[in-house]
C-alpha cells in the first residue's frame, strides 16, 4: 500500500508552530478566566441590566398615555391618583443572542516593552467577561464557527473549552455567516488586515439588519510608533520583514495610514448604526467593558427603532 506523500519541513514547521501557540494558550486560560471574572464582577456591580418593556409577566414601569393608543391599555387604578393617565409596562423577557468574535491570529501575540499582556490575551479578557455580563443579564452567546449560542451559567468554561478545541489556524476575522436581524455581532481584534476585508466584514455581517460593535485592540506601542534608528519590523503573518534605517521618519506616514485605515472603517460602522472603539492594551479592561455594555443596550434601541420604520413603511405602502 503506498503512502501519501511526505511532509514538507514547512508543513511540520507550521504543525509546531500552532501547537506552540495552543500550548501557550492552554497554560495562560486559568489566568485569564480569573481576570475575565474579576473584569466582570466589577463592572456587573451597580448596574441595573439592559431592561426594556415588552411582551413579559413581570412590570417594569408606568409610563404617560400618549393619544392614540387603545384605552383598554390605561392603568386606571394607577391613574385614578392624579389627573394623567397611564399605561403599565411590562419588561422584555425574550432573549437575544449576540456573537463574539475574538481575534486569536499571529498580529495578536505581541506585546511592546510598554505592557505585560498581549492583545491576544486582551482580547480573550475582553471576551469572556462580557460572556458572563450578557448571560448574567438573561441574554445568550456564541462564538461563530466555534461554539453555538449559549445562555448556560458556565458560559465562561464553554467559551474557553470552544477556543481551545476550534479547528484550523486562528483567523483575524470570522468566518462568514448571516446573524440573524434581532442578533448583535462583537469584533474584538486588531483590526490590522487589509481596509477592504475589514469593511467588508462588517457589510456582510450587517446584511441582515443586525447590530454589532467593533472594537480595535492595541498595542500602546502601535499607537505612538516608539521606533528609531535601524530597526527590522517582521509582519506576524507570513508577509515577511523589512529593515528600516531611520525608523523616525516613517512616522508620519505610519500616523496617516492608520489614521485613514480607522476612519474608512469608522464610516463603515457609522452607516450600518453599528459603534466602533479603539482600546489600548495599557488601560484597564473593565473601562471598555462598561462602555460597551452602555453601547449594546443603545444598540438594541436602535435596532427596534429601524424594525418600527420598516414595519410603519410597509403599511404605509400597503395602504397605497
Amino acid at each position: 500500500m503506498s503512502s501519501g506523500p511526505a511532509a514538507t519541513e514547512t508543513d511540520i514547521g507550521a504543525v509546531r508552530s500552532a501547537a506552540h501557540q495552543a500550548a501557550e494558550l492552554i497554560a495562560s486560560l486559568p489566568r485569564l478566566i480569573l481576570e475575565a471574572r474579576r473584569a466582570a464582577a466589577s463592572v456587573f456591580h451597580g448596574l441595573h441590566g439592559r431592561r426594556r418593556a415588552g411582551p413579559g409577566e413581570n412590570f417594569w414601569q408606568y409610563r404617560r398615555f400618549v393619544a392614540g393608543e387603545p384605552a383598554s391599555r390605561v392603568d386606571w387604578r394607577r391613574s385614578a391618583r392624579d389627573d394623567l393617565l397611564y399605561v403599565r409596562e411590562r419588561e422584555w423577557e425574550a432573549a437575544r443572542t449576540i456573537w463574539i468574535w475574538p481575534d486569536r491570529s499571529p498580529s495578536m501575540v505581541f506585546a511592546s516593552s510598554l505592557v505585560q499582556e498581549t492583545k491576544r490575551d486582551r482580547a480573550l479578557v475582553l471576551a469572556l467577561a462580557l460572556g458572563e455580563l450578557l448571560v448574567r443579564g438573561g441574554e445568550r452567546v456564541g462564538i461563530p464557527g466555534a461554539m453555538r449560542p449559549t445562555a448556560s451559567r458556565a458560559v465562561i468554561d464553554r467559551m474557553t473549552d470552544a477556543i481551545i478545541h476550534a479547528v484550523g489556524e486562528p483567523q483575524s476575522l470570522p468566518p462568514a455567516f448571516t446573524p440573524g436581524p434581532r442578533e448583535e455581532v462583537v469584533l474584538l481584534g486588531d483590526l490590522w488586515s487589509p481596509t477592504p476585508q475589514v469593511v467588508g466584514t462588517i457589510a456582510n455581517l450587517s446584511i441582515s439588519g443586525a447590530g454589532g460593535h467593533v472594537v480595535q485592540i492595541v498595542d500602546p506601542a502601535e499607537e505612538s510608533f516608539p521606533y528609531s534608528g535601524r530597526i527590522e519590523f517582521l509582519e506576524p503573518e507570513g508577509a515577511g520583514s523589512i529593515t528600516v534605517g531611520r525608523a523616525e521618519a516613517w512616522a508620519a506616514d505610519y500616523t496617516y495610514r492608520v489614521a485613514r485605515h480607522r476612519s474608512l472603517i469608522r464610516a463603515e460602522t457609522a452607516r450600518r448604526d453599528w459603534s466602533f472603539a479603539v482600546h489600548r492594551t495599557d488601560r484597564p479592561a473593565s473601562e471598555l467593558l462598561l462602555a460597551l455594555h452602555a453601547r449594546m443596550g443603545s444598540s438594541h434601541d436602535v435596532l427596534a427603532h429601524r424594525r418600527r420604520n420598516m414595519v410603519t413603511t410597509t403599511v404605509v405602502e400597503d395602504a397605497a
